[in-house]
């Protein structure tokens, strides 16, 4: 009779969790600065809240420029996120492939159309 004290561990996955906590961090600082840019925006502008003024807070470039990379960064941040969710609770490696290709696909599609809206393409 052997008695088994200690076994080697065994690692799977794709061992991406420093990777991600960072980019999730560094993601959710750009959209809390965004956030911050545009409560600032609303708050020291005069006049009524209106399509008018909404308009003029996104004419600026460097707003447009931030607005898209807050885009960026939340695509990011869901992809992340939702990369994770497949993992750990779809066992299914097909479905979780399609899920992740849907995704992904989502994803562009939004990232795109908001470059579509910001610039009027």
């Amino acid at each position: 009779m052997s008695v088994n004290y200690g076994s080697k561990r065994t690692v799977v996955g794709a061992h991406y969790g420093l990777r991600d906590w960072l980019v999730q961090r560094g993601t959710a600082v750009i959209m809390t600065l965004f956030t911050i840019a545009l409560l600032a925006q609303v708050i020291f502008s005069r006049g009524a809240l209106g399509y008018d003024l909404w308009a003029g807070i996104f004419a600026a470039q460097w707003m447009k420029g931030l607005t898209f990379a807050t885009v960026i960064a939340l695509a990011w941040h869901v992809w992340v996120g939702m990369r994770n969710v497949w993992m750990d609770y779809v066992p299914a490696v097909l479905l979780r492939l399609v899920l992740q290709v849907l995704t992904l696909a989502w994803l562009f599609a939004c990232t795109a159309w908001a470059f579509q809206v910001l610039w009027r393409m």
